[in-house]
């Protein structure tokens, strides 16, 4: 993993502009605590912050390479190539020699050798950016399922990118603004925001499974990966040996390190189904770690979490003979990291699930560099509400949104009225449903349970993986996520909701899967949500700072929603406030109004 940046520009002499790379540069420094490189040219620079997992010594960034032409190729990564060991050997078969271990020096030699065309080779989480010194040319890819970020500008006659926002306006002409529709991706989709969109005006995330050339005549953005809509003719049992052969496989690929490893424990299915595969493919010790939060003050009163997860992640831990650690988030914590979320997003965030999460990563960063998580399961294999329930999946608009408010409603009636929060809603959803691949001849039900898997894959994971990246490398942790693997992803798109929900259970294809490797207590949980807190001692005193907050004349959050309405919402309405997730819980739509107010205090609303 890793923290990246640069500045490209056609017009100017960017030799001269090493303080800026710098300031960009130390802006990932939690990304990257282990080194810091920068490479500068005539119009290319670029800045590196490393986090050492791979060929600790040799794996040095950014990389230079020298092509076939004698003109330096140079990389700036961040991420993991799980397959850089088959692709060394097929370069190496192709005439290229290595002087490192590493999968950078893999990924810059693929590029000499295949050009552009190297993303169609690549098994892994990445985003990285190669300029081609003799076609004075800049590439920018990011993985297929988005895993790692990626954000870029252009600015004059060039362009300046960055893992996070923060980086970018690190640049003296890059600023801190937000316009309309800014406004409206944090207030009408907050829980799944547009692709692309980065909310800051004039910044764009590049989508995943996209690539950019860039060069003196301009900027241009494609595709190149997304699934396809095939039949699927396997049964029951033959998909499900399809499934265990390629979770382990990819398990195979990814505990691959030269760093302590550990997994994310839940004791569900997904998280443990992960961990019991990475501890018989890995050869040394393996730990696995766990979250504890505030209980709810009365027993079984959350619905979506009907189980403490300690006991089930015990049970695991101790079957497969590991050692496991629970790091236990205080109410106290949770109040004093308020803007962790804020700080690590660039952007405002969850809450105490952001909190805890990153407390969390504290505890397996003093233990481990590299984790794996259970994290896209529901995703793929259909562990979901708004997936499995016919309100949910019969809703005219994305299906998490079935029966939820949004913050939009909280808006002034002036600046609703100019961000038209519902019509900017249904357009994204015509939007999404535009892309969804489908088969001809295909009956009604078959092909809404395709646009529900592409909403989820395409829209939903992204706001979970954006999370999960965000809060480990706010600790310098590298997450991975066997998951998101696009050949998962393209093989469980063509499978019907019926069979992965055989006999009427919830992931019943899952389950199957990985049922030799698992206690029965554990293949047969129901599902457990990451645990968000449900003490009422928080809740209260996030809900009195919101109170305090609506209080005072200058809070910049009341330029955009009303105040009164927010007043009623927190102290009449607490139970159906709206927030950015769809989580039944008052202290995240709380938490969201602070980091709102506190992030509005330092950018500036451009209407």
């Amino acid at each position: 993993m890793c923290g990246i940046t640069g500045w490209v520009d056609w017009t100017r002499d960017l030799q001269t502009q090493r303080p800026v790379i710098s300031d960009m540069t130390r802006t990932q420094i939690p990304r990257g605590p282990d080194d810091e490189g920068a490479w500068l040219s005539r119009h290319a620079a670029f800045g590196h912050r490393r986090l050492a997992v791979i060929d600790i010594e040799g794996g040095l960034q950014p990389m230079v390479r020298t092509g076939r032409n004698g003109e330096p190729v140079v990389i700036t990564f961040s991420g993991e190539i799980y397959n850089f060991h088959e692709l060394r050997a097929e370069l190496r078969s192709a005439g290229w020699s290595f002087t490192t271990r590493s999968d950078t020096e893999v990924l810059l030699t693929a590029y000499l050798h295949w050009g552009t065309d190297l993303v169609t080779h690549l098994n892994g989480m990445y985003a990285f950016a190669i300029w081609d010194e003799q076609r004075q040319q800049l590439l920018l890819v990011r993985d297929r399922l988005g895993i790692k970020p990626l954000y870029y500008a252009e600015l004059g006659e060039g362009i300046i990118f960055g893992s996070e926002p923060k980086a970018l306006l690190a640049h003296p002409e890059m600023k801190a603004e937000v316009d309309l529709e800014g406004i409206a991706e944090l207030m009408a989709v907050p829980r799944a925001r547009t692709p692309g969109h980065a909310v800051y005006r004039g910044m764009r995330e590049l989508k995943p499974g996209h690539l950019v050339v860039a060069d003196a005549s301009g900027c241009r953005e494609s595709r190149y990966w997304r699934v396809e809509a095939k039949p699927h003719t396997k049964d029951f049992d033959a998909s499900t040996a399809d499934v265990r052969d390629l979770l382990t496989d990819i398990v195979h690929r990814q505990i691959v390190a030269d760093v302590p490893v550990g997994t994310l424990l839940s004791g569900g299915i997904d998280s443990s189904a992960i961990t019991a595969l990475a501890a018989r493919e890995f050869t040394g010790e393996l730990t696995s770690f766990s979250v504890s939060v505030p209980a709810p003050s009365e027993p079984g009163s959350d619905l979506w979490r009907p189980s403490p997860d300690e006991p089930y992640a015990k049970l695991v831990a101790e079957r497969l003979g590991l050692k496991h650690i629970v790091t236990k988030v205080s109410t106290g914590s949770l109040v004093d990291g308020i803007e962790i979320g804020l700080q690590a997003r660039d952007l405002p965030g969850w809450g105490d699930l952001d909190t805890s999460m990153y407390h969390l990563f504290q505890t397996v960063r003093s233990n481990c560099t590299v984790a794996l998580s259970g994290e896209s399961a529901d995703e793929m294999f259909g562990g979901y509400t708004w997936q499995i329930d016919e309100g949910f999946i019969g809703h005219t608009s994305f299906p998490w949104m079935y029966s939820r408010r949004q913050p939009q409603v909280l808006l002034r009636e002036e600046i609703r009225r100019q961000v038209r929060p519902e019509e900017y809603e249904a357009e994204r959803y015509r939007e999404a449903l535009s892309e969804v691949p489908h088969l001809d001849g295909e009956d009604p039900g078959r092909r809404r349970e395709r646009e529900v898997f592409y909403l989820g894959l395409t829209r939903w994971l992204g706001a979970l993986l954006d999370r999960k990246d965000r809060m480990s490398m706010a600790v310098g942790l590298e997450v991975r996520v066997p998951f998101a693997d696009h050949r998962l992803a393209e093989y469980l798109f063509n499978i019907p909701a019926g069979l992965k929900a055989h006999g009427g259970v919830e992931k019943a294809l899952l389950r199957q899967a990985c049922a030799d490797l698992l206690p029965d207590e554990i293949v047969n949980r129901p599902k457990s949500a990451y645990p968000a807190s449900q003490d009422p001692e928080y809740r209260e005193t996030v809900r009195t700072m919101v109170v305090e907050m609506i209080d005072d004349p200058d809070a910049p959050l009341f330029d955009l929603m009303d105040r009164e309405r927010v007043r009623t919402a927190v102290t009449s309405e607490l139970d159906t406030l709206p927030g950015p997730i769809t989580a039944r819980t008052s202290a995240i739509g709380l938490s969201y109004l602070l980091e709102l107010n506190r992030w509005l205090s330092r950018v500036r609303v451009v209407t």
